[in-house]
């Protein structure tokens, strides 16, 4: 070995016994190590941007009468590991070759992929030998003893990866089409991580999983848009001075919010690791899919020693963090309440309703100048039921509250419940004693009769609003969409955070249609567009208030 490479490994490997990559990327690819002959051409799995609907279609398929549930930790188990393997092929193939700081290596020697940040793959966990055993009536159990060996020789994912594949109840003979499936997608290799091909899968995946199962899927999925508001409202990095911030997610589901932030501090041109990251996950399966989700992404997170009920055993007990994101159980009423528990400064939560609860044990882990993004029911911005209404009007006098955006209905797979955002901070530097409504109910579009999404440009749309209010610079009222409004102004509606009671009516342009007639028009399009949609009614009521009839 060169003395450049033995340099790098001095420092590589002290760094990483417990072998966790560190790198700015993930590893993915095209690995020559295992190409069956369907190999689809490198470029479609790049250019088309649908490819991801393909493969969710293809390995659907196989799924026959498996609940989505069960399925989920199969195909996702099976990604990670073609991940993983496909990485260290990479490497693997340059220690063979022997040029330059790779010459005199020795491609079995674990420690050599240490040095390049890369989980260590022993021979039976190699996608090639899986490949070749994919027909073989024995495949579940030599994917079980393949998950054994990566965990045995990979602390970082030990009591992370699926371990059930040979089970009778799974189909080996499909369990072998899927195998063949996911070794036609390149994930690990320098080409495939640039493109973000893994990303991209795994991400649309838990989207798909999230609709299949339903109610079930908000237990581990918020979605990607939702994310994206939270992420670049907080803007968790700071690009001038290179800073990120301690981020914390205390029902953090599959890591998704710490996903997005680490896109968000890379594409501002910091990288993975400026970030310090804590999470708490109740669910053990939920658990183990956001250490696979890190893990792939190379991010390094503490989800603490094991899963735990926040409010039972609260992991991360003595942490303040810079940002709080979070998706927390809507309107919970199976929770478990201590009463002289520090964190109810406020007042204390209704058994009935973990809302407030979860908005104070944020608070309590904010720093002294800690900003919290979260979703919550929009019922918690005007309830007065068992003193909600006392506990956010005491939020509201100390001056936390800092942005309330009311979000477009049907953005969820889980529920219909409208939702909204909230932002608290401990410092709101200029803009002490105001707070930003934003009512963003008209964005989004349809992307089939129940599901909506925000578009970059509604997404650009609100973040941009909130910063320019944040600086005071080039912000300005828009009627129907924004509004500043001072702690006094709040009081006035009772502490009631509809960011409809003050953003006021949208302007719009007079025209000569009778009203009966538009009234007419308006309904038909709308039961021709929501035929089939819970929400026909709220949105009749949504375009009448945009005519400004209604309340």
């Amino acid at each position: 070995m060169g003395k450049k490479k033995t340099a790098k490994k001095a420092t590589a490997t002290g760094a990483a016994k417990t072998a966790a990559p560190k790198k700015s990327a993930p590893k993915k690819t095209a690995a020559k190590e295992a190409a069956p002959k369907n190999k689809a051409p490198k470029q479609d799995a790049a250019a088309n941007l649908g490819f991801e609907a393909k493969l969710w279609l293809a390995a659907d398929k196989l799924r026959n009468n498996m609940d989505a549930a069960e399925y989920k930790h199969v195909v996702l188990g099976l990604i990670f590991l073609k991940y993983i393997s496909d990485a260290f092929n990479e490497v693997y193939e340059k220690l063979v070759a022997g040029e330059g700081e790779y010459e005199g290596a020795d491609p079995e020697e674990r420690d050599e992929y240490l040095a390049e940040n890369c989980f260590w793959v022993p021979k039976e966990a190699r996608w090639a030998h899986l490949q070749a055993s994919a027909r073989q009536p024995t495949i579940g159990k030599t994917i079980d003893d393949a998950m054994v060996a990566i965990e045995r020789d990979n602390p970082r994912l030990k009591g992370i990866l699926p371990k059930d594949f040979a089970r009778p109840s799974l189909d080996k003979q499909r369990l072998g089409e899927l195998i063949d499936l996911v070794g036609t997608i390149g994930l690990g290799d320098a080409e495939n991580r640039s493109k973000d091909i893994l990303g991209r899968v795994y991400e649309y995946f838990l989207s798909e999983f999230a609709s299949a199962e339903g109610k079930k899927g908000g237990q581990f999925y918020t979605p990607r848009c939702v994310v994206r508001v939270l992420v670049e409202m907080l803007a968790p990095y700071d690009s001038m001075t290179g800073k990120g911030g301690r981020i914390y997610d205390p029902c953090c589901g599959s890591a998704g919010m710490f996903v997005q932030s680490e896109k968000f501090v890379e594409e501002h041109g910091g990288r993975v690791g400026d970030i310090a990251v804590y999470g708490q996950e109740s669910n053990p399966t939920t658990r183990r899919l956001a250490q696979m989700n890190l893990a792939i992404r190379g991010i390094e997170g503490d989800l603490g020693a094991e899963h735990a009920d926040t409010f039972r055993r609260d992991l991360h007990r003595d942490l303040k963090a810079d940002y709080v994101l979070a998706n927390p159980p809507f309107n919970d009423s199976d929770w478990h309440r201590v009463d002289d528990d520090v964190r109810w400064k406020y007042g204390l939560p209704p058994k009935g309703n973990a809302n407030f609860a979860w908005v104070q044990h944020f608070v309590h882990h904010l720093a002294p100048g800690g900003t919290a993004g979260f979703v919550l029911a929009n019922g918690s911005m005007s309830s007065n039921q068992s003193g909600e209404g006392d506990i956010r009007r005491a939020l509201v006098e100390d001056d936390l509250v800092a942005c309330m955006v009311a979000m477009p209905g049907q953005l969820f797979y889980s529920t219909q419940i409208p939702v909204c955002l909230w932002f608290l901070t401990r410092d709101k530097k200029q803009r002490a004693g105001q707070t930003l409504f934003i009512d963003a109910r008209k964005l989004g579009t349809l992307i089939d009769r129940v599901h909506r999404e925000l578009t970059d440009e509604d997404i650009a749309r609100i973040a941009g609003t909130y910063h320019a209010w944040q600086s005071g610079r080039g912000y300005d009222d828009v009627s129907g969409f924004c509004k500043s409004a001072t702690t006094a102004r709040i009081a006035e509606h009772g502490h009631v955070l509809t960011p409809g009671r003050y953003v006021g009516a949208e302007a719009v342009e007079e025209d000569d249609e009778p009203f009966d007639e538009k009234m007419r028009r308006l309904t038909a399009e709308l039961k021709g567009q929501f035929a089939e949609s819970a929400d026909l009614e709220a949105a009749i009521r949504s375009n009448l208030e945009g005519l400004g009839y209604g309340s």
